[in-house]
């Protein structure tokens, strides 16, 4: 076997369906191809997610209360490919994306890891065309770190870096793909493309998602050297609720130099990502709407952040 497709999965089946049929019809032979689902349903069967028996596909089932990391390293410890990819249980592939991974991975010998860049779903709403836009700002570079949507890479340098690290209920694929840049290099590559069929479609979802990574965002700096460039999205959400504390206290004092200060200092973060943001949209979103997404997404950030940072420091006194 030449691939392994390994794919956590929990809930959604009919997103689950079209990464699976989008993998079937990839303009690769696709006896060379196995796909692994590791789900953390109750039950699940090929039958529900391929109109006729499929061998290729493999379907096993783990804790629900394991974490993502945990699904991956058990699908890839059943793999036999030579290479795997892990993909997310919402990813629709374009057709040419594995050949595109293998051409891209055997440029250069330091090339570890390799990822497609996300596009929109039609009629994509402005939260998953900003969503889109983010996740796509590195395409055709090298990078730190890479999102868990899609990696390709050799089966080798994954057991290398020792598997994703279970403990972390997010971010571990930032964690997992850093430590493996330590060793070699990861690729973005416009060749080939992949929809995101979960990305956030509203502000709810937005709000409600990015809480949930917020809660492993300083977890996740253990063990790795954090670059620049993530320090400004690691401070900025613990700024936003520090000033907010303050602009509250000093509302219900009565001072309003004070209020407007802190608001002030709140607004200058968002403003300034927000001016970023504007032009590499080039007109597709409004500034408005932009400007809205940073002050939900720092906000729910910042919850997160603090919510991970109780139950760390519970976890340690429970120690």
């Amino acid at each position: 076997m030449n691939v392994s497709f390994i794919i956590p999965h929990k809930g959604r089946l009919e997103m689950l369906k079209e990464t699976i049929v989008s993998i079937l019809n990839l303009n690769y032979d696709q006896t060379q191809i196995e796909i692994i689902v590791v789900s953390q349903n109750d039950f699940l069967s090929v039958n529900e997610l391929v109109k006729s028996n499929n061998n290729q596909i493999t379907i096993l089932l783990a804790d629900e209360k394991g974490t993502i990391s945990k699904s991956r390293n058990m699908g890839a410890a059943k793999a036999t490919g030579e290479y795997l990819t892990f993909l997310d249980a919402d990813i629709n592939l374009s057709t040419n994306w594995l050949n595109v991974m293998f051409e891209e991975i055997q440029k250069d010998d330091k090339r570890k890891i390799i990822a497609s860049t996300q596009i929109n779903s039609n009629q994509a709403s402005s939260v998953e065309i900003i969503r889109t836009l983010m996740n796509s700002s590195t395409a055709d570079s090298y990078v730190d770190s890479l999102s868990g949507a899609n990696l390709f890479m050799n089966a080798k340098d994954f057991w290398f870096a020792e598997g994703f690290p279970e403990e972390l209920t997010t971010c571990e694929d930032i964690f997992f793909t850093s430590k493996v840049a330590k060793v070699g290099l990861l690729f973005c590559t416009s060749k080939a493309n992949h929809v995101h069929l979960g990305e956030d479609k509203n502000w709810s979802q937005l709000f409600n998602k990015e809480i949930w990574r917020g809660q492993s965002n300083l977890k996740s700096l253990s063990g790795r050297t954090i670059p620049l460039r993530e320090y400004p999205s690691l401070l900025v959400p613990l700024w936003i609720f520090f000033f907010t504390i303050a602009a509250s206290l000093s509302l219900l004092l009565g001072n309003l130099g004070s209020t407007l200060s802190c608001i002030l200092i709140i607004a200058l973060p968002v403003f300034l990502y927000s001016q970023r943001l504007k032009r590499m949209a080039k007109r597709k979103v409004k500034f408005g709407i932009i400007v809205k997404f940073y002050l939900v997404y720092f906000a729910a950030r910042a919850i997160g952040t603090v919510v991970g940072l109780t139950k760390s420091f519970n976890v340690r006194n429970a120690a």
